[in-house]
């Protein structure tokens, strides 16, 4: 299952750019060397369900946030994806308030593209 492997590790490497983290980072919040997440994100690694815990913990995400594919989707889906993974990045430290004025601000320049 190498394929799954390679899929598994693209997620986590998006993922951890989304959130604007380094290898580096990503492996002194999980307890891991960064040479090994570098592996596991190039998907040379087969890693075990305990290590890919230490990841989700340290990337903050659930199981269902990784395993969500993005190989049937298209270019314009999958920058959405990657806007929607860096807009969950961006507002996970955020108040519910927080939240809501960033939701409210969106809207409008959403607002605003349509508008052209």
């Amino acid at each position: 299952m190498p394929e799954f492997r390679h899929l598994v590790g693209s997620r986590i490497r998006a993922i951890r750019k989304a959130k604007g983290l380094t290898q580096q980072n990503l492996a002194e919040r999980s307890n891991l060397d960064d040479a090994y997440i570098g592996a596991v994100e190039r998907g040379e690694r087969n890693f075990s369900i305990d290590t890919l815990e230490k990841v989700l913990k340290a990337l903050e995400i659930s199981p269902v946030e990784l395993f969500r594919s993005t190989n049937d989707l298209d270019d314009e889906k999958q920058a959405h994806r990657r806007a929607l993974d860096e807009f969950i990045a961006n507002t996970s430290d955020l108040s519910t308030d927080q939240i809501d004025i960033v939701t409210k601000i969106n809207r409008e320049i959403i607002r605003a593209f349509r508008l052209d």
